[in-house]
């Protein structure tokens, strides 16, 4: 374990910039499960995050975003890694910052259309990668800023930029 603490690592930031997988490696080297938000949402929903979006739209998916959240996080001892917009809500980061030790992970704007190009299972860059990134950046500039901590993941491993959470984590006062 890391401390005797349990507390919640959770991890925010925009899409690719490296939360699922920094999450996967914080698992392996706390012994905290790995929670992926998106995909509990997914199981939830029955069906995947595109097919959501199209069928119900943005403000549903945000609706059973924010209760998978308030429930995921009545946990102790989890590695949560959240979707890139899990921060539009303030009151998503309210429960984040109460119920865990929150990290915001950022990149590049060509680190992150690198990572995920045109990706089909990530319904807001639909119409171009590129540009739909540059926007959300654009939009979400400050939306990470609540985190204990910020750490650019360009140019890093996984390994690396765990490494410098646990470094973080490991001097927190929380």
């Amino acid at each position: 374990m890391v401390k005797e603490k349990q507390d919640n690592i959770v991890l925010i930031g925009m899409m690719g910039t490296g939360k699922t997988t920094v999450g996967a490696r914080l698992a392996e080297e706390t012994g905290y499960p790995l929670v992926d938000l998106d995909a509990l949402i997914s199981e939830t929903a029955g069906c995947p995050i595109p097919q959501l979006f199209a069928e119900r739209g943005e403000p549903y998916f945000r609706d059973l975003e924010a209760a998978v959240l308030r429930d995921v996080l009545t946990q102790e001892g989890i590695i949560l890694a959240t979707g890139g917009g899990a921060v539009l809500r303030e009151e998503n980061c309210l429960e984040m910052t109460s119920r865990g030790w929150v990290v915001a992970l950022k990149a590049t704007l060509d680190e992150i259309v690198s990572r995920v190009g045109e990706d089909p299972g990530r319904p807001l860059l639909a119409g171009g990668a590129r540009s739909r990134i540059e926007a959300l950046l654009e939009q979400r500039r400050q939306a990470y800023d609540f985190a204990h901590v910020i750490i650019d993941t360009s140019g890093k491993s996984p390994e690396e930029v765990s490494a410098e959470i646990l470094t973080h984590y490991r001097g927190s006062s929380n």
